[in-house]
C-alpha cells in the first residue's frame, strides 16, 4: 500500500468520524431539550400534587373527590397557561364548567386559596395568574 492510499483511507475515516460527531452532537440536543421539557412537566406535576395536598378536605367537606378535582383541574389550566391571566368565569369556560354564579363564586374561593398558598399571583382586581 502506498502513502496515498493510506492517507486517502485516513481521510475517509476523518470524514465518517466528523459526520458520526455531528449526528452525535444532533441527537445531545434533541435529548437535552425533552429532558428541559420533562423536568419542567415533574415541576409542575410536583407544585401541583403540593398543592391539591395542602388544600386536601380535612373530612367535614362533602364530597373530597370532587373538590379535588376541581383544585387539579385548575392548578392544570395555570400549568398549562402560565403567562395567562383569568378571571374565574373565564376559567370556568376554559374548563367546561358551569358558568352559574354559585359555581363562579365556588371558584373565586379556591383561586384565592391558591393565592394565599403562593400558587397563584393576582396581576389585577379578579385576574388570577400562576406564580413565576
Amino acid at each position: 500500500m502506498n502513502v496515498a492510499d493510506l492517507l486517502a483511507g485516513l481521510q475517509t475515516q476523518h470524514d465518517e468520524a466528523t459526520a458520526r460527531a455531528g449526528e452525535l452532537r444532533g441527537q445531545i440536543e434533541h435529548l437535552t431539550a425533552a429532558l428541559a421539557e420533562t423536568e419542567a412537566r415533574l415541576t409542575d406535576l410536583t407544585t401541583t400534587q403540593k398543592v391539591i395536598a395542602e388544600l386536601a378536605p380535612t373530612g367535614d367537606e362533602p364530597d373530597p373527590t370532587e373538590t379535588n378535582t376541581a383544585y387539579q383541574a385548575i392548578v392544570n389550566a395555570f400549568n398549562q397557561h402560565p403567562d395567562q391571566a383569568f378571571r374565574a368565569r373565564e376559567l370556568h369556560e376554559l374548563l367546561g364548567m358551569p358558568t352559574h354564579e354559585t359555581s363562579v363564586n365556588i371558584t373565586r374561593s379556591r383561586l384565592g386559596r391558591l393565592t394565599r398558598q403562593g400558587f397563584l399571583t393576582q396581576p389585577e382586581r379578579g385576574r388570577y395568574q400562576k406564580r413565576t
